[in-house]
């Protein structure tokens, strides 16, 4: 049985938008909540980018939502025993509730404190490092760890959840995913990546997790021009979403974009058959749970219409 949640994209909502969106999910019967962990947003015209750890501590103590971050690099702007302390406290405030999305970072948001943007196989390692940091600190011993990538001296995290912090991990391509396969808890994507979903579920039974996005307003014509105002680039970055360090490149490239193109992708206008449409994509290629974003500022119409009219008709 799918699962079905709301996904907060801090790219483009404020602090106080991402609660009361997350709100508005939860009291329109949303049980679970994705939200994005970024520095800078996509383009300029999506304006936002609050530090999520602020936003998941209102959630957690505002709604009973099961919590998702999609995803945090713990390996680069943040160490990974701050990400674990972080991870502890949202836990603690959202017992049962929080699950560690990470990935391998991007560098949109990574390259701010002038370290080299390394390859995937070293993000990768860097990765597995993060990981094994965490855990150990959420033993609630006393850490030494002297790895080739990250120090740890004598750290112990007082303030821990009652149970284990799962650690669900993106799988951006292969690699990626056999990493995820290997040590996660589970696996994310953004795509209805069922290859992904099967070399996943061939070594791991843990959970899977996908994000779709949709723009839904009153007229198709003004889905199409609000979706391309804020996400041109989306289907077409590629690799480059996670190399490129700078949110005009991504301007860049949505220049050969159109509405009418980007529509083709994404689910645009007021009819829940193209939008239910889009997201059975995800149902097909086995994912457990799909969470829905909304392309645009319009979330309390968006969260309406998704439950009230899409997800009957899945």
């Amino acid at each position: 049985m799918t699962t079905f949640g709301y996904f907060l994209s801090g790219e483009e909502l404020g602090p106080r938008e991402m609660v009361d969106a997350g709100q508005a999910a939860a009291a329109a019967g949303f049980t679970h909540a994705w939200l994005s962990d970024h520095y800078h947003p996509w383009q300029e015209s999506q304006g936002q980018s609050p530090f999520v750890w602020s936003v998941l501590g209102s959630l957690a103590t505002t709604t009973e939502l099961q919590l998702t971050t999609a995803v945090t690099c713990p390996t680069f702007r943040i160490h990974p025993a701050i990400m674990a302390q972080a991870a502890a406290t949202t836990a603690v405030l959202a017992p049962g509730r929080f699950r560690f999305g990470v990935g391998s970072g991007e560098a949109l948001n990574e390259h701010i404190l002038g370290e080299a943007w390394p390859p995937v196989s070293v993000r990768l390692e860097r990765l597995e490092e993060a990981i094994e940091v965490m855990r150990k600190l959420w033993t609630g011993e006393v850490v030494t760890h002297q790895g080739k990538y990250y120090t740890v001296h004598n750290a112990r995290i007082f303030s821990l959840p009652d149970e284990q912090i799962p650690v669900l991990i993106s799988g951006f391509g292969p690699e990626a995913t056999e990493v995820a396969a290997r040590i996660g808890d589970g696996w994310m994507s953004v795509s209805p990546d069922a290859d992904g979903l099967k070399q996943f579920k061939r070594k791991n039974d843990g959970v899977t997790q996908a994000g779709v996005k949709i723009c839904w307003a009153p007229t198709e014509a003004e889905a199409k021009e609000t979706a391309f105002r804020l996400w041109s680039h989306s289907g077409l970055g590629g690799q480059a979403s996670q190399d490129v360090p700078m949110w005009h490149t991504f301007e860049s490239i949505g220049e050969a974009n159109t509405p009418d193109k980007l529509a083709e992708k994404v689910a645009c206008g007021p009819d829940p058959q193209h939008a239910a449409e889009n997201i059975r994509k995800y149902i097909d290629a086995g994912f457990d749970e799909i969470y829905i974003a909304q392309m645009g500022s319009e979330q309390a119409g968006a969260i309406r219409f998704i439950a009230d009219e899409v997800l009957p008709l899945l």
